[in-house]
């Protein structure tokens, strides 16, 4: 169809009928945002020349996607999450903050309500056979450099099948397994005692995959952890690391993997007196450096509908 309209009065007054803009109630925001987004799929419907059913396998595909709940992961799968992250990374250059712990996507898996432990957790609450014990820990350091006591460092990561608590599929895991939180003490150190994580693909049959499929793009990700870190004064910290040696580190699916988040692996014994499920074990180090407020505000902060859980 080599027909155009989008410029039409017409149309043009669809989109500000559609939007409701010249009526002063509504939100504003919400308004702006609506017509933008509006207008932009319509000029790409245009230039693409989209045909009616193109359009509606578009709208059967979102409802498919409301209801495998996957709007969050297919976000991570686009890029939308890391894009984010780079308008991030450059309004700190433009703030001139330098130094910090790299940021990275905070991912679909997080549960709100985890126990929070003074120094040390031990967050292997299920049985694993197929996993080895794994020691993460390390030191919270503020801008200056010095430790940061009472600091909460969030962890949680998959299981040896690839699965989270409270998502997994199998119902197999306890609600916070392989999930814990550690206040730091007066030497600002942390220390979570779990097993070794593997990475995850997206549900095979899910929406995600779907449109991955189309775009011939696996769903994978390689083993990670992921971290939430929190300090009075500090701009929180959303990051992950991944575990050396995966061969997906830099073909992640959500495109999180940073240079400064492959912390090394360390081979290690005596882990029998740590209460870990071996003497054998691996440990990482990780040590985290919070930057400081802007303008007297953390905007790092991100709202946004987060799974919660009670112990």
């Amino acid at each position: 169809m080599s027909v155009k309209v989008f410029a039409t009065q017409e149309v043009q007054d669809l989109l500000k009928a559609a939007a409701n803009i010249g009526s002063d109630s509504g939100n504003a925001r919400a308004k702006e945002i609506t017509q933008r987004l509006l207008s932009d799929l319509f000029k790409a419907i245009e230039d693409l020349d989209m045909t009616p059913d193109e359009i509606w396998a578009g709208v059967n595909y979102f409802n498919k996607l409301g209801r495998d709940g996957e709007a969050a992961l297919l976000a991570a799968g686009l890029g939308l999450e890391k894009y984010l992250d780079i308008r991030m990374d450059a309004a700190d250059r433009q703030a001139e903050i330098e130094g910090g712990t790299p940021r990275t996507i905070e991912g679909p898996l997080y549960v709100e309500g985890a126990p929070v432990r003074d120094r040390m957790a031990k967050i292997d609450l299920d049985a694993d056979a197929d996993a080895s014990p794994l020691v993460i820990r390390g030191t919270v350091r503020g801008p200056d450099g010095k430790p940061v006591a009472g600091a909460v460092v969030e962890c949680w990561h998959a299981n040896s099948k690839g699965f989270y608590s409270h998502f997994d599929p199998t119902g197999a895991q306890s609600e916070f397994n392989l999930r814990g939180a550690v206040r730091t003490g007066e030497d600002g150190t942390y220390e979570f005692r779990t097993l070794m994580p593997v990475g995850y693909g997206c549900p095979p049959h899910g929406a995600t995959q779907q449109l991955l499929n189309m775009l011939a793009r696996h769903g994978n990700r390689p083993a990670h952890v992921h971290f939430f870190v929190t300090a009075n004064g500090l701009r929180k910290l959303t990051t992950q690391i991944n575990i050396e040696g995966d061969p997906l580190i830099w073909d992640d699916f959500a495109y999180a993997t940073r240079e400064d988040l492959i912390p090394h692996v360390v081979e290690k014994t005596g882990g029998t007196t740590l209460g870990l499920k071996a003497d054998a074990y691996r440990e990482i180090e990780f040590d985290i450096a919070l930057t400081g407020f802007v303008k007297g505000r953390d905007n790092q902060l991100v709202n946004r509908l987060r799974a919660s859980a009670t112990v």
